[in-house]
């Protein structure tokens, strides 16, 4: 784990900073968005999601970002990306371990993420 690889996300009245390597997703409802930590805590702050993902990119540019968007309301660390059901609109994100968490999106934003997760793979 890097520990030098945080993302400072600050508001008005709040200032974290969370370790990229345990984000697993984070999604949004409006004007909020929450990130849930591998350890199963979430931390909502009053950012809209796309605010979050230039958050992450001006901050984790040349540090590997590992962040996806997936539709309107929802960024998924890839790392994380455990199995992915396009007829079934499901997203299961996994650390083979301690936790899973199963979310739902849309066909054509899953059947993106599975073509792109699939190269990727090739390329590696």
């Amino acid at each position: 784990m890097d520990l030098n690889s945080r993302i400072l996300v600050r508001t008005s009245v709040e200032l974290s900073r969370i370790l990229t390597d345990r984000i697993v997703y984070v999604h949004s409802d409006g004007n909020y968005s929450t990130f849930v930590i591998a350890n199963g805590e979430e931390r909502t702050v009053t950012l809209q999601l796309g605010e979050i993902e230039e958050l992450m990119t001006e901050q984790l540019e040349g540090k590997g970002n590992n962040f996806i968007r997936i539709g309107r309301c929802l960024i998924v660390n890839y790392n994380y990306i455990y199995h992915i059901n396009v007829s079934r609109q499901q997203l299961m994100l996994s650390d083979n371990a301690t936790f899973s968490y199963t979310l739902s999106a849309s066909k054509e934003a899953l059947k993106k993420l599975k073509e792109y997760v699939e190269e990727k793979h090739k390329i590696n």
